[in-house]
């Protein structure tokens, strides 16, 4: 899911936002796995952010910053639970929320990797412009979805089912039978996975020929988030700011039965 969340971020469109490279923020309650992967430092991380919520001037997420080989922007989470779950509780509140969201005037897009779905992240996918919910494609995973019991009338638009790797069951199937309007496919792509993971320097292809399927997938579907974003913007204010994107998932653990 974290991979998922990397990928969204690699993708994004250049010409979103002004510009301005999205932030993938690991909000974790179980702990981070970035560091570990790519030999990041303990800080700046998910922890700083999280102690300047209460501060009369945070500054700006952008501070907690760092940036893995493949020109992603993170702010990464320590590999521990217990700080890591008390920092998502500060960062859900509605400091946090601010914190997340940037000053008046911010522009970009904040993905926030929240894990599992539970009480603690409910608060940030509810401030969420979309949610995109990721999940495996057989059919204990599927049923899994329906179980985490989100609300998809409230979320209504802003919610996107991704499968990620084979799936045996059509688009409009699975969104018929979730009630979930938007259902797209993340095809497995171990080269593309294999190049995330590599601590040297290098650039993932997401536009011009022979783009991995993965990429390819990531960029249409970054797109449609972009795109809905900015129409909602257009409609409800002028003030660009920040948005917020959680993405969560659900990989090892069975519930389905279908019927």
């Amino acid at each position: 899911m974290t991979t998922a969340a990397l990928v969204l971020a690699a993708a994004w469109p250049s010409e979103a936002d002004g510009g301005v490279r999205p932030v993938m923020v690991e909000a974790d309650g179980s702990g981070g796995d970035l560091m570990m992967r790519f030999g990041l430092p303990s800080a700046p991380s998910l922890l700083d952010v999280a102690a300047a919520v209460g501060k009369p001037h945070p500054g700006s997420l952008l501070g907690a910053v760092s940036e893995l080989p493949f020109g992603v922007r993170v702010v990464a989470a320590v590999p521990a639970r217990r700080p890591c779950t008390e920092a998502v509780r500060l960062l859900a509140d509605e400091g946090g929320r601010r914190v997340l969201l940037g000053g008046e005037g911010d522009q970009g897009t904040v993905l926030l990797d929240v894990g599992r779905i539970g009480q603690d992240t409910e608060p940030l996918t509810w401030a969420a412009d979309q949610v995109v919910l990721v999940a495996r494609g057989g059919a204990e995973p599927l049923t899994h979805v329906s179980a985490y019991g989100l609300n998809t009338e409230a979320c209504g638009n802003r919610l996107t089912l991704a499968i990620v790797g084979p799936c045996p069951y059509p688009a409009d199937e699975i969104a018929e039978s979730l009630a979930i309007e938007r259902v797209v496919f993340l095809p497995w792509d171990a080269k593309t996975v294999a190049a995330m993971n590599r601590r040297r320097a290098g650039r993932l292809r997401t536009t011009g020929f022979r783009v991995p399927p993965l990429m390819a997938s990531a960029r249409a579907l970054a797109r449609q988030l972009a795109d809905h974003r900015e129409q909602k913007a257009t409609v409800m204010d002028a003030n660009a700011q920040p948005r917020l994107v959680p993405v969560a998932g659900d990989e090892g653990v069975p519930s389905w039965a279908r019927h």
